[in-house]
């Protein structure tokens, strides 16, 4: 049996950022082997990992990408269970790595992305090892990733990542894209013009109106213009080159584009349509005492 030193955990603490007992504990089991030992916490993370599925993991952050000619820009969404473990460098150099890994091996969806190759690893195990060393559930959750030849991408992150945005314009100088990238994270359009807009969504909003003002006991008269009236507002709502400009609301974004068109966007907010658990904790101390 070979003698387990502190230099030796040391190195495969440092190699998988793994707790130093289970360094200690992975090393022993594997008779000091460093590789062996390494498969030995991959199979333990796994196995952490899979007690962790059920959890509801609704924190983390959303990072981007930039290449360094700016043609192509990335964006994912990585979600953790709490956001004391969002807010350390670790996380977040984790989630910036798989950023970069989407702009540059262009996956075609989450399952083609975790079982692409990252520093010699599946990223499908970096997030195992992550999850074996924070002892959170960890989870990719959706990504974007944006290649132009011409125009610009434009990005931005708001409150650290909180939610994250990418533009693709046609044209502009990066204070616009950045203006336009801004825009969306505030008000959260639905499509770029009316174009993009569902019929069963303005059917929707038709039907509402119209019931609206027979509720308020409008003349059926003027029912159509009402509606038509109701419609053109939910477009300002809804649509990005409607709706007023944040800096300056006499303006619409239109306005502040001119000839410049936005080609597509995204836009992701952390935890959005996740049900976050509610903790009891003065119940859970009970249950602990009990």
């Amino acid at each position: 049996m070979a003698k387990i030193t502190a230099a030796m955990v040391k190195e495969l603490r440092e190699k998988t950022g793994a707790g130093m007992m289970d360094c200690k504990k992975a090393l022993t089991a594997t008779d000091g082997d460093q590789e062996k030992a390494v498969d030995f916490l991959r199979e333990k993370g796994i196995a952490k990992a899979e007690k962790k599925a059920g959890r509801i993991a609704a924190e983390g952050v959303v990072a981007v990408y930039r290449s360094d000619d700016g043609k192509v820009v990335s964006m994912v969404e990585v979600n953790c269970e709490t956001d004391f473990v969002s807010a350390t460098d670790n996380f977040h150099a984790v989630a910036d790595k798989i950023a970069k890994q989407i702009a540059d091996v262009d996956p075609k969806d989450l399952d083609d992305l975790n079982d692409s190759e990252l520093d010699g690893k599946k990223v499908s195990d970096l997030v195992t090892e992550t999850i074996a060393s924070i002892g959170e559930k960890v989870a990719i959750r959706r990504f974007a990733r944006y290649a132009v030849e011409d125009g610009q991408i434009a990005s931005y992150i708001h409150m650290g990542g909180a939610i994250g945005v990418l533009v693709d314009l046609d044209g502009g100088d990066a204070q616009l894209g950045k203006d336009i990238a801004m825009q969306v994270a505030a008000s959260n359009p639905d499509s770029i013009d009316s174009t993009g807009v569902s019929q069963e969504a303005i059917e929707r909003e038709k039907e509402v109106a119209r019931a609206k003002a027979i509720e308020e006991g409008k003349p059926e008269k003027i029912l159509d213009r009402i509606v038509e009236g109701r419609i053109k507002k939910y477009y300002k709502e809804v649509c990005l080159v409607e709706q007023p400009f944040v800096k300056d609301d006499k303006k619409s974004v239109q306005d502040v584009l001119g000839n410049v068109k936005v080609r597509r966007f995204a836009r992701f907010q952390l935890g959005e349509g996740i049900e976050k658990k509610q903790e009891d904790f003065a119940a859970e101390v009970a249950a602990q005492i009990k």
